[in-house]
């Protein structure tokens, strides 16, 4: 049995301005972690045999996991566009945007659609690649929105539309 796995499809490449700033600030708080981590790391491989040093073997593992994302960044920050402009048309729903919705059963959630790097379930951030965003995609004040899966249907009306 092969471990061999699909590639992800290509997300989208739109990002905030606050998003991008937060990606830019998290690789240099890498580079400087990584200079703490590859000190701990020789003072580790100092103390001898490394097959049985468990400081060393977790210091390993923790600089590849950081190598591994600022690899991701290096590679992900130039190829990503960044959206400041706010959309011409302010009652339909773009990328951006803040939208209330009312569920089937009256209470209210509100998201924010964003790029797939900055999602953050607790803000209430959605990806725009997500199938409730992709539905949402120039609906306008008042419009349906019907989420289906093979579990079940999800019904939401847009209450608020607003560009912050």
């Amino acid at each position: 049995m092969s471990r061999w796995r699909p590639p992800r499809p290509k997300s989208s490449p739109y990002i905030t301005p606050e998003g991008y700033q937060q990606l830019e600030s998290e690789l240099k708080q890498l580079w400087e972690k990584r200079k703490d981590v590859t000190a701990a790391l020789a003072a580790a491989a100092a103390e001898g045999d490394r097959s049985e040093n468990a400081e060393y073997i977790y210091r390993k593992k923790e600089l590849r996991g950081i190598d591994r994302r600022i690899r991701y960044l290096q590679k992900r920050l130039p190829s990503l566009t960044i959206v400041s402009e706010k959309p011409g048309n302010r009652e339909q729903i773009f990328f951006g945007a803040w939208v209330t919705l009312e569920k089937m059963d009256g209470s209210e959630v509100t998201y924010r659609i964003v790029g797939p790097d900055e999602i953050e379930p607790g803000k209430g951030y959605i990806s725009l690649d997500s199938p409730l965003a992709r539905a949402l995609l120039k609906k306008t004040v008042d419009d349906e929105i019907v989420i289906r899966n093979e579990l079940q249907e999800s019904r939401y009306y847009v209450t608020e539309i607003e560009y912050r």
